[in-house]
């Protein structure tokens, strides 16, 4: 049995509520055992892409998790905003009128304010990658790709179990090869910093690529919260100010 934890604030991004690949089970698990009073559901929670494509799956721990975000909002002493992504843009429209999904408060960025009085720009990142800003069908094309590892990683691991072995992440090890060249190109780390730097933020903290990291470029504290389709991470803040990312169970079953 796991030990509750309290911390200050939470930072989740790129749940892909709406496909297979979602570890929702693992997600409920976290948001039960880890509480904040500041939430921030920072991009492509719910995959609009793959209802616009209709090939989304929708499973009842799906619904669970989105109730378990109502409930959390429903709470006075929380407070939980939304910053969309890509993969739910749609509501970017919505945010510009400061609309409410229940208590949740939509806003294409924010600013939080952490215990050491840094001021951090949340944002999901996907507009400062230099593929959805330059090319968005390069990003659909990406995205199709990366679907397509997702299941070979699946049969993969379905014949690892029957010879006893571990889980192995086939699509990080592919993505960590790349990583430097990635980087290199399109330099999104150092577009995001470099974003806060000129809005005169001392953070920023975003999601978009699935790859929690926590670092210093320049002047700019860079956080990213990973994701939970993989990683099953999440960039909380401590009471006591300290930044970490937790990793959670990545359990096999997402329904």
């Amino acid at each position: 049995m796991r030990l509750q934890l309290e911390v200050a604030a939470i930072f989740l991004s790129d749940t892909h509520l709406g496909t297979r690949d979602c570890q929702a089970e693992a997600l409920l698990d976290f948001l039960d055992n880890v509480t904040a009073k500041k939430y921030y559901l920072n991009g492509d929670i719910l995959d609009l892409w793959r209802i616009a494509q209709n090939k989304w799956v929708w499973y009842p721990s799906h619904t669970a998790v989105c109730n378990k975000f109502l409930q959390i909002a429903a709470d006075p002493d929380n407070e939980v905003s939304y910053e969309p992504g890509n993969h739910d843009e749609t509501f970017r429209f919505l945010a510009k009128f400061g609309f409410l999904v229940g208590n949740i408060i939509v806003t294409n960025e924010t600013t939080h304010v952490g215990i050491n009085g840094k001021r951090y720009l949340v944002t999901h990142g996907d507009l400062y990658d230099g593929i959805g800003s330059l090319a968005p069908w390069l990003a659909h094309v990406g995205d199709k790709a990366y679907d397509m590892i997702l299941r070979v990683n699946s049969w993969f691991n379905a014949a690892r179990r029957q010879f006893g072995f571990g889980y192995w992440s086939l699509s990080k090890w592919m993505k960590s090869q790349v990583k430097s060249a990635v980087g290199f190109i399109f330099q999104f780390e150092k577009n995001l910093a470099a974003h806060a730097e000129r809005l005169e933020y001392d953070g920023v903290i975003c999601g978009h690529i699935h790859h929690a990291e926590i670092k210093r470029i320049g002047r700019i504290d860079y956080m990213n919260s990973g994701d939970w389709v993989e990683s099953c991470s999440a960039l909380v803040e401590h009471l006591d100010g300290r930044w970490e990312i937790i990793y959670w169970k990545v359990g096999n079953g997402n329904k």
